[in-house]
């Protein structure tokens, strides 16, 4: 057995070293920044361990990164944790600490009072409350610092009763004056951390992608200038578009992905890169640059933001292929590995190599990819989609994220990583702001209860955000395949309202369902590859449907934020209930109970069972609500309360609750 170093020979340890602080939280696995959004407080809360039993304190400070001056507030212990929040006012990163004291005033304070109590003689007890009043005051001022000192002068008084010299030493306001500061004797502060404040969205939001060139392009007049005023309508946030650069020729694919492309095929934006250019140019059947600044600028005005595809790849004709072959796998024949993603492959994309042998290259490489964000942040984008960021090293993105958002606080990430969830909460972790999901594939009521509560209380939802998309233009699984307008409707429901992000690609509203087979759960004729043209009047399009779900998502915040999501007990398989509830200042309680029938083709009555603090309401005996479907009012009672779902009546409610 190893004996015990002998303490005669260990170093004098600092006075703060008694106090140790511990376990702060929320923080991540690696140890990055933390997240919040401007004007909701990031509670923070810690342990504080010291021997004795002497009152301890502690305050939570911050500032921007770079920022000389701190804001502070005060940490209240409960249950064994001490608690505050943060609070920004504007995007960015900032800077936070804990610091933590024995507090000699408060101790002495307390033991006084107990041994007042107690009829034990208070005389010496009241020079040492003086002395130690005379020491904090001098890192007082003011009227402040003469409150303090007159307690002292008092409790110093041997012509005063003892009842007043008790009570000069125990008044509130001084108490108040010397709990504002740290007690210089004995303060320990904790290490720097990070957050990243963002603004509102990059947490909630309403998505809607579309191609461009299947609306005839960028330029002001094509039937695209038309349709996203019908997008803003329908109450969507951000405008989502594929890739927008020059298509490589070599390896083109055809329609359906085949790998012999005709001479009318367009090929995939994904395939990015010819002799007209790469990354930073606009491929010439949608415009020129001019008119996509123009289109941005319009989307604006509409209430909108553009999000940009960012997909850090090359077609085999991107001039970065000639100009840089070291940023790409070499293969023994001479000859440059092509993407895959078995068994998908993509004989039109070269990935690039993001770890190079030479680090020089890996830094040029990096260099030139930050290079791309920076292009089209300086043009007025503000919001990218990531094509498929799990591929590329976790190094990159901590590097470039954080570099980007310094220069530019309010960019806004999405992640389209479908991967394993260690990778995509490690992403989230480093910078991206929001990701894509599984819930594209959680179907039933268990698999959709699950994944919620890991989303809104697991492990990871302290920085995981997610964006629920029921369809991509590579996804079209579950019941969607082969669902009636009802299933649709049901699946726009759950992203709508389960979710603070969701997202529909363009042709969900005319429910566009036809698989390429049935192993297969990629769309037919996929827009990936050619050109779609849509008939948005059609018979059976649930547009009005998605714009009441986005209106009703604007008018009530506790839809924004997934934290609050609590799942409410139904009698049925089939029938998922959940609740939300925020408070808004100004405004009250804002709560909403939704209630999902998961085979809308089928008949149901069941009851859901309401948890009142799940509404922001403690000991009510009714619960007014009003759907915000169709306009219907209910009074529902804390437990069982029926309902009943029938085939082309209604799919599910939306209750919002009245609080009075």
């Amino acid at each position: 057995m190893t004996p015990p170093p002998d303490p005669r020979r260990l170093a004098a340890p600092a006075a703060s070293a008694r106090l140790v602080i511990r376990d702060i939280q929320p923080s991540t696995p690696l140890g990055a920044a933390i997240k919040g959004v401007v004007g909701d407080p990031t509670e923070v809360s810690t342990e504080l361990v010291r021997d004795g039993h002497g009152v301890l304190a502690a305050r939570l400070r911050w500032r921007p990164v770079g920022g000389r001056s701190w804001s502070a507030a005060p940490m209240v212990e409960r249950n064994g944790r001490w608690w505050a929040d943060l609070h920004a006012e504007a995007p960015g990163f900032v800077e936070f600490e804990v610091q933590a004291w024995l507090d000699r005033a408060a101790t002495w304070r307390r033991d006084i009072s107990r041994r007042a109590a107690a009829g034990v003689d208070l005389g010496v007890e009241f020079v040492v409350g003086a002395d130690l009043y005379e020491e904090r005051a001098q890192a007082l001022r003011g009227a402040t610092a003469r409150r303090v000192l007159d307690a002292a002068a008092t409790l110093r008084s041997t012509t005063c009763r003892s009842d007043v010299r008790l009570a000069a030493g125990t008044d509130d306001a001084v108490a108040a004056a010397l709990d504002s500061i740290p007690d210089a004797h004995e303060v320990a502060t904790s290490s720097h951390r990070l957050w990243r404040v963002d603004r509102e969205r990059a947490v909630s939001g309403a998505w809607y992608e579309l191609f461009p060139r299947s609306e005839g392009g960028f330029v002001e007049g094509a039937p695209l200038w038309e349709r996203i005023e019908q997008i803003a309508a329908d109450g969507f946030d951000v405008v989502y578009v594929p890739p927008i650069h020059p298509i490589g020729v070599t390896a083109r694919k055809g329609r359906n992905n085949s790998v012999v492309s005709g001479p009318g095929d367009v090929g995939s934006p994904w395939a990015i890169g010819s002799a007209d250019g790469g990354f930073e140019a606009v491929h010439r059947d949608l415009g020129t640059l001019a008119d996509v600044e123009r289109f941005v600028a319009r989307v604006g005005e509409l209430g909108m933001e553009v999000a940009l595809d960012v997909a850090l790849q090359c077609s085999p004709d991107h001039p970065w292929v000639g100009e840089h072959p070291e940023w790409f796998t070499q293969l023994p024949d001479g000859s440059i590995r092509t993407a895959e993603n078995p068994p998908k492959r993509y004989e039109d994309i070269y990935p690039l190599d993001f770890w190079p042998s030479a680090e020089s290259d890996r830094l040029a490489l990096w260099e030139a990819c930050r290079g791309v964000f920076e292009y089209w942040a300086e043009r007025g984008v503000r919001i990218f989609r990531v094509d498929n960021p799990h591929t590329k090293p976790i190094a990159f993105w901590s590097w470039v994220i954080p570099a980007l958002q310094s220069r530019w606080p309010d960019l806004v990430f999405l992640a389209e990583a479908f991967t394993d969830p260690s990778r995509m909460q490690t992403l989230a972790e480093v910078g991206f702001s929001q990701s894509y999901t599984y819930f594209t594939w959680r179907t039933t009521k268990w698999e959709l209860e699950s994944y919620g509560e890991e989303l809104a209380r697991g492990p990871a939802s302290a920085y995981f955000r997610p964006n629920f998309w029921p369809t991509t233009p590579d996804i079209l699984s579950g019941p969607l395949r082969s669902g009636t307008t009802d299933v649709f409707k049901v699946r726009a429901l759950l992203a709508a309202t389960m979710s603070p992000s969701w997202g529909v690609y363009s042709g969900y509203e005319l429910c566009e369902n036809e698989p390429q087979s049935d192993d297969n759960e990629e769309f037919a004729s996929s827009e990936k590859y050619q050109i779609r043209r849509r008939d948005w009047s059609a018979p059976g399009s649930i547009s009005d449907f998605v714009a009441e779900l986005n209106r009703i998502r604007r008018d009530h915040p506790c839809l924004l934020r997934i934290g609050s999501l609590r799942f409410c007990p139904t009698g049925s398989d089939t029938v998922l209930a959940y609740a939300h509830h925020r408070f808004v200042p100004g405004a009250g309680t804002d709560a909403v109970i939704v209630v999902v029938n998961l085979t809308p083709d089928v008949p149901v009555e069941t009851v859901v069972h309401v948890d009142l603090n799940a509404t922001g309401l403690s000991d009510a005996a009714e619960i007014p609500v009003r759907d915000e479907l169709t306009g219907e009012r209910w009074t529902w009672r804390p437990g069982a309360n029926y309902v009943r779902f029938d085939p082309l009546e209604r799919v599910g409610h939306i209750l919002t609750v009245d609080h009075g």
